[in-house]
């Protein structure tokens, strides 16, 4: 199983999935928030794709970011694709790393590692 997390900038995709592939997820981080092309999380074909969200106040909190309101706003507008497509979306400002984790962790042996068909992969 493959499974692929995007969302802006601090909202715990590399946290999330450094935690993952300690437990032995098989888990990739793409950079959809700085990318034009729509479905660049596409490439990574994953078998489930989780977004991560958070707000600016939490970003400010998490990392000493020189961009504000208006970055975060063209990084959503990124990330519409992705998460139309997401099969777990989640808010991450009141959450810990640890309960994020543990929210995907129970994504997963909930859907047992069955492929939904959502991601629409096709390899070249």
């Amino acid at each position: 199983m493959r499974l692929v997390v995007v969302g802006p900038c601090a909202s715990g995709k590399t946290t999330l999935v450094g935690k993952l592939r300690d437990s032995g997820v098989n888990a990739f981080n793409v950079a959809q928030e700085h990318s034009g092309v729509k479905k660049l999380w596409q490439k990574k074909c994953p078998d489930i794709l989780i977004m991560l969200d958070a707000s600016m106040a939490a970003i400010r909190q998490r990392r000493n970011v020189p961009w504000g309101e208006e970055r975060l706003m063209a990084q959503h507008e990124r990330l519409v694709d992705a998460r139309a497509n997401a099969d777990l979306y989640l808010y991450t400002d009141n959450l810990t790393a640890d309960e994020v984790l543990a929210a995907v962790l129970a994504y997963i042996n909930k859907s047992d590692g069955v492929d939904n068909g959502s991601n629409n992969c096709r390899r070249p």
